[in-house]
């Protein structure tokens, strides 16, 4: 047989991707057009031979978040036991596909990530039988991923595993709730206590449940949930110590995912290990929060190419965490900076989001929070002036109209795209916004590259500053054109 490669393995997994008709089609019902997902879930499990309570979960969902909380989550274990084999499964990625599935806190190797990606799919393609007619005989691409992370950890015997999304575990060791959202309401088109029921479908009988502050509405949602499984009082950790320490990642909405982290991590190594933690926060565990790492969340990396250039990175793509991230930015040392003219200092804001989002709403939530900060900062700064230049691209990695492998999406309208529709729709919001910014400055451009170009062009001679923001996919994106990935990854 023919030696099968790494780029071929993302090639195959690229084809069961839904293009943007089919995804603005489940946007549409509401989500119906997935009530078989679970499922159809097990039917795929069952078809590669593996049986969900195999698995030792800490099991995380909600609207915003939950990567943080993960990450925390598979930190504080590696730290308070080193000796376990700790998997983590998140999405998306940011550079390349293998991030999702970590093992030991690192992605799986291209080698590893293929050898397991063709166990799968060749069994997937030698056992076509389905259970229900109206399962696809492929799964789609986050599902095969799901199923890759259960074979994966089941073969390399992964002793425990903290688990973003996907509600098919039987029975969990914990699990938890982070933030939810209004923006998510907004864009399902659900209420926040329908939300709320949804994202409580991971309780499960018997299994400690846990949360952050929710809004009333949501929390009155969850506490019924737990009282219908009869697991007593859901609980809600106040955030006390946890903000007292370094939590490892920026922004002070880390703290209550931090907080939520801590005490999932609290039940499943006292249910593992019959160990004590009876300390609200357990020096092993506040070491593991500082050593916590999430890249392209809130983060700043200083360019190694690049002397004069700092881009601060964050994924950033609701309302809510769109104002952490002002929260996180418009920091003394950044009023500081946007005063520096004299030294030619300057600031580039690069943005995206996803179609059908409210980019106007987005931009202007963003100034709106920038000046409530200024004012909390007593600077007579006009939020602004904070940027000299804004550039608003498209997620296409390259150039010449191609995507790096993993970075490939089908989720972008081709009118959209060849239009660049929703980067003119962001640019005129901008300039209604902010009139009397120098539409030379407005840069609408079709690729992440051409957008680096433009912070190549502003020469050496200067100190620039590029916040990037609106999207995980345009921060993987621009770190894998920039050259950041050895010091941002």
């Amino acid at each position: 047989m023919t030696s099968r490669s790494y780029r071929d393995a993302v090639d195959c997994l690229n084809s069961l991707q839904s293009n943007a008709a089919t995804l603005e089609a489940v946007r549409a019902s509401g989500g119906r057009l997935s009530e078989f997902a679970i499922p159809e879930m097990i039917e795929y499990l069952q078809r590669i031979g593996h049986n969900l309570n195999q698995l030792n979960v800490i099991h995380i969902t909600g609207t915003k978040g939950k990567g943080s909380t993960s990450a925390f989550v598979d930190s504080l274990l590696r730290t308070a036991h080193p000796e376990w084999k700790v998997g983590l499964y998140t999405s998306p990625h940011l550079v390349a596909v293998r991030e999702r599935i970590r093992v030991g806190g690192a992605p799986l190797s291209e080698d590893v990530f293929t050898k397991y990606f063709f166990e799968v799919w060749d069994r997937l393609k030698a056992n076509t039988k389905t259970a229900h007619p109206q399962t696809p005989i492929m799964p789609g691409y986050f599902r095969f991923l799901t199923l890759l992370a259960y074979h994966t950890f089941l073969d390399l015997k992964v002793r425990t595993y903290a688990w973003k999304l996907t509600n098919i575990v039987p029975k969990p060791i914990v699990t938890g709730i982070t933030a939810l959202g209004i923006d998510h309401v907004n864009v399902l088109g659900k209420t926040l206590r329908e939300i709320a029921w949804q994202k409580g479908g991971i309780f499960k009988k018997g299994v400690p449940a846990l949360t952050v502050e929710q809004p009333e509405d949501a929390l009155e949602v969850l506490k019924g949930q737990a009282i219908e499984l009869e697991l007593g009082r859901l609980f809600v950790p106040a955030m006390h110590r946890v903000s007292e320490t370094s939590a490892g990642l920026s922004g002070s909405h880390q703290y209550q995912n931090a907080t939520l982290a801590v005490h999932l991590a609290k039940r499943f190594l006292t249910a593992q290990t019959s160990e004590s933690y009876e300390a609200e926060l357990p020096a092993i565990l506040a070491e593991g929060l500082q050593k916590t790492k999430w890249p392209g969340r809130c983060q700043t990396v200083f360019d190694p190419a690049r002397s004069r250039v700092t881009w601060f990175l964050d994924g950033a793509h609701t309302r809510e965490s769109l104002d952490c991230c002002m929260d996180w930015f418009v920091s003394p040392d950044t009023v500081l900076r946007a005063k520096e003219t004299t030294l030619g200092r300057t600031r580039v804001l690069i943005f995206n989001c996803t179609n059908g989002r409210s980019g106007g709403d987005f931009l202007g939530g963003m100034l709106a929070k920038a000046t409530e900060k200024l004012k909390a900062l007593a600077e007579d700064l006009d939020a602004k002036v904070l940027f000299d230049r804004v550039i608003f691209c498209a997620n296409v990695t390259y150039a010449n109209g191609g995507f790096k492998g993993d970075l490939t999406t089908k989720a972008i309208a081709t009118d959209d795209l060849a239009q660049l529709k929703t980067q003119n729709e962001l640019a005129s919001a901008w300039l209604s916004l902010v009139p009397l910014f120098p539409k030379e400055h407005v840069h609408v451009l079709p690729s992440i590259e051409h957008a680096v170009n433009v912070v190549n062009d502003l020469g050496t001679d200067q100190e620039v500053d590029v916040l990037v923001a609106g999207s995980l996919h345009l921060v993987g994106g621009l770190i894998e054109v920039a050259g950041l990935s050895d010091v941002a990854l």
